[in-house]
């Protein structure tokens, strides 16, 4: 049974930073690509930034700069270290894990979930 758990969110004032991580079981960690997403209210669920088997990296234009995704095959873990925060990064975040890094939602494993909240 594959599960994906997020940790880390929180509040956060603008200009903080937060650390998501997400511990993968279940799963042979190392060879699937892992991807970070987030969903604001009334909002469709976007891509954040991924992290693919060899460990190339893929970042939405309204994160690059400022999120920064990592992974440590040893521990089945993905980060997604989060500096510079803005209000618009309000939003639930999740993780998921796929056999090739792409940007849609096609996806085969996603997390429950970790709510970041960012205020002004």
């Amino acid at each position: 049974q594959v599960q994906l758990v997020e940790s880390g969110g929180g509040l956060v004032q603008a200009g903080g930073s937060l650390r998501l991580s997400c511990a993968a079981s279940g799963l042979t960690f190392s060879t699937y690509a892992m991807g970070w997403f987030r969903q604001a209210p009334g909002k469709e669920r976007e891509s954040v930034a991924g992290v693919a088997r060899n460990n190339m990296t893929i970042y939405a234009d309204s994160v690059e700069g400022r999120f920064t995704v990592s992974r440590d095959n040893a521990k089945n873990t993905v980060y997604l270290q989060m500096n510079s925060l803005k209000p618009e990064d309000t939003a639930v975040y999740y993780c998921a894990a796929a056999t090739t890094l792409r940007s849609d939602t096609q996806y085969d494993y996603w997390g429950q979930g970790t709510q970041v909240t960012v205020s002004s």
